[in-house]
């Protein structure tokens, strides 16, 4: 393994001595406002790294997409009409193809992204989000591994540490368990117990919550293990737009961040921009303005959401719908302005209610917006039961849209 990354840092040194090194940003917000200008490196090559430990600069690569950087990260309805869809700027992904494409971005415009992870290379990964990766930038840079969790983790960690900026994918997020030691003890700490010597720029990503009978092992949700890690940050994508943000700015950030994927939202398709744009790592979505009550939700819940409000609009009900997107750090901004314009919460999650992001959040909402709440919080999150195999039994232990609606009118009575 130390010959797999040494051939790497090689051809980063060489790179570097060639080209102007590629921008970082910090590890704080990576977008302060919408008009904050970033200065943008070129794409003229990328690189490519072979098992036999050659180089191959290809300086004929077609050019990616326009450089403007787009601060917003709102995913835009969807039309169904052909026509005016296919008049739309932009071009349409599934949300696989999404994180796909945002990983091969960064890769090409920064040599020292690398990928790791079991049967990631020539098979493309279980869900085909590394999908002619290997191919196209070697099978050093696009590493498959052993079924060891924990010791590809800690590689990783550990050439995050020598200067590269390594992805790491969980085959299923429940797998990274056997990893919660270098994860925690090392990813989020090092940083601090080191003095500040070290940056740990690392992003660990992979499927995870409550698929179609997958049963209890491949149904867990880690953001309640992963939340009371000191120094990582941790986001959900939910769209194909906010996947691809999601994926460049995590990339970029200094930082180890965790990118939780959801297995059933891999399939959904929408229209994002040609141009080049990064996500905010600490930034909540506003998916529907309301006056009503504001529903905090994140990852597949967020769809559950907007399928009761649409319900609740017929009842007369004019809910506020957020997808907090950063589970750590909340976005208590966006949060904060909604709760003292509707007085009322709901938060819908699917991890489990004891010590979940529910939990968390309704404790930090009640630390700094508790004058402005009218009714007490109100949390709607799956069962501590571990998740059933039998279909009718596995949709019994998660929040269904029928209870949000009933949940919104208890708060609005």
């Amino acid at each position: 393994m130390a010959a797999t990354f040494h051939g790497v840092r090689a051809t980063v040194a060489a790179l570097s001595s060639s080209s102007s090194p590629s921008n970082s940003f910090g590890c704080k917000r990576l977008i302060s406002s919408p008009s904050r200008s970033f200065s943008v490196r070129k794409r003229a090559s990328f690189t490519v790294v072979r098992s036999d430990g050659s180089v191959n600069f290809d300086l004929n690569s077609k050019g990616r997409r326009a450089q403007q950087l787009i601060a917003n990260a709102v995913a835009t309805k969807a039309d169904s009409s052909p026509a005016s869809s296919s008049s739309k700027p932009g071009h349409e992904l599934l949300l696989f193809e999404a994180l796909r494409e945002g990983l091969e971005e960064e890769m090409e415009r920064d040599p020292r992204v690398c990928v790791m992870g079991e049967d990631i290379g020539h098979y493309g990964g279980s869900y085909k989000v590394t999908k002619g990766l290997a191919t196209k930038f070697g099978d050093l840079r696009v590493l498959d591994t052993p079924i060891a969790e924990n010791s590809f983790t800690g590689m990783g960690i550990g050439a995050a540490m020598t200067g590269l900026r390594p992805v790491v994918e969980g085959m299923n997020m429940g797998f990274l368990l056997l990893a919660f030691n270098q994860i925690s003890n090392n990813c989020g700490m090092l940083h601090y117990t080191s003095g500040g010597q070290f940056t740990i720029p690392i992003v660990i990503r992979g499927p995870g919550g409550v698929g179609r009978q997958l049963g209890a092992e491949h149904s867990q949700r880690l953001e309640s293990y992963l939340q009371s890690i000191p120094g990582i940050q941790m986001v959900a994508c939910s769209t194909p737009y906010n996947a691809k943000g999601l994926m460049k700015a995590a990339i970029r950030s200094e930082n180890p961040v965790i990118l939780l994927e959801h297995v059933l939202l891999y399939n959904l398709k929408e229209r994002i921009p040609d141009e080049d744009y990064i996500c905010n790592l600490e930034e909540a979505e506003m998916v529907r303005p309301g006056e009503h009550v504001t529903i905090l939700t994140y990852s597949r819940m967020r769809y559950h959401v907007m399928q009761a409000a649409k319900t609740l609009v017929n009842k007369g009900y004019d809910p506020e719908v957020i997808d907090i997107r950063s589970l750590k750090p909340f976005d208590l901004y966006t949060i904060g302005n909604s709760v003292k314009k509707t007085h009322r919460v709901l938060i819908v999650e699917e991890c489990m209610r004891t010590g979940g992001i529910g939990a968390s959040l309704t404790a930090a909402i009640t630390e700094n917006f508790n004058d402005y709440l009218d009714a007490p919080i109100m949390c709607l999150s799956s069962q501590d039961v571990p998740t059933p195999y039998a279909g009718t039994l596995e949709e019994w232990t998660i929040v269904q849209p029928a209870q949000i609606v009933t949940a919104v009118e208890q708060l609005c009575q």
